[in-house]
C-alpha cells in the first residue's frame, strides 16, 4: 500500500491507511459482510449450524425457518410463509 496521491506526509512517507470499514472489490469485503449478516442472524434468534457455516436456523415452538447464504446469495424456505415474508 502507499498513501494516496495528494496526501503523502513528509514527516510519515512510510504511513499508510488503516481502514475501520471493509470496501466493496477488497479480500476482506465478503468476510466482513458475512459477519454483520450472521450477528444480525443471531439477533434475531437464529442459531449457526455446526455442520455448515453459511446454514442458519430458526426454530421457535412450532416454526422451523432455515436459511441458508453463500457469497451474497440467500436461500430460505421454512415451515411458515408469514414469519418467512
Amino acid at each position: 500500500m502507499q498513501q494516496p496521491t495528494g496526501f503523502v506526509d513528509s514527516n510519515f512517507s512510510h504511513h499508510v491507511c488503516h481502514l475501520h470499514r471493509s470496501l466493496y472489490g477488497l479480500k476482506q469485503a465478503s468476510k466482513a459482510w458475512f459477519k454483520c449478516f450472521s450477528d444480525y442472524l443471531e439477533d434475531l434468534e437464529f442459531q449457526e449450524s455446526m455442520s455448515e457455516y453459511s446454514l442458519f436456523i430458526y426454530h421457535h415452538q412450532d416454526i422451523l425457518i432455515f436459511l441458508l447464504t453463500y457469497v451474497d446469495d440467500i436461500m430460505i424456505t421454512g415451515n411458515n410463509s408469514t414469519i418467512i415474508s
